[in-house]
């Protein structure tokens, strides 16, 4: 089971110029608080055939994470334009939000992005070089989400479970509320 997970990513800023910021909010729930941050990055990949290629746009750390649903806003930077091979700039690339919890990916949201001029004629009659100045990108807002099992080290709280102090070595008595009922009838129909 999952500690966190993703309830929305909105982008604030799409579509946008190539050069400039991502700029997005993410909101997520907590089902346990945890102690140490969480740690989210935001990659562009140009060439999926080509890992060395992949830059790491921005990270940043949120926690402590108390229980409950959290947001937080993100700026990465974008791509660098002199580390994207020229015949990978126009077209469709890849945005990879990814979460991780002490070093232990949970989490990775791709986006599909489509590049191109921000007019018709230069879309036709494609300039050399290319003018990263003019290029517009558009981040498609359905996300592809893979979703990883990490040890989490901490576990989320029942409605209605105190913690007492010695709590973590004892073992917990059930109360009547934990009793199935069907469990408690023998074969006969009569209650044990």
């Amino acid at each position: 089971m999952s500690i966190v997970t993703i309830r929305n990513v909105e982008f604030l800023n799409n579509p946008a110029r190539f050069l400039d910021p991502y700029h997005f909010r993410v909101t997520f729930e907590c089902i346990a608080p945890l102690p140490e941050d969480l740690e989210w990055r935001l990659i562009y990949v140009s060439s999926p055939g080509n890992e060395e290629l992949d830059q790491e746009l921005d990270d940043c750390l949120v926690g402590p994470v108390p229980v409950g649903v959290n947001s937080f806003e993100f700026e990465g930077s974008p791509p660098s334009p002199d580390k994207i091979p020229p015949e990978d700039v126009l077209g469709v690339a890849a945005l990879i939000l990814t979460g991780s919890y002490k070093d232990q990916e949970f989490v990775r949201v791709g986006y599909y992005q489509n590049t191109e001029y921000d007019n018709e004629e230069m879309n036709e009659a494609q300039p050399e070089p290319i003018r990263f100045d003019r290029l517009v990108r558009d981040i498609n807002t359905k996300p592809r989400v893979t979703r990883f099992q990490i040890k989490w080290d901490v576990s989320p709280q029942r409605p209605g479970q105190a913690v007492s102090a010695g709590a973590a070595t004892s073992a917990a008595v059930p109360s009547a509320n934990d009793i199935d009922m069907e469990d408690a009838i023998d074969t006969n129909g009569t209650s044990s």
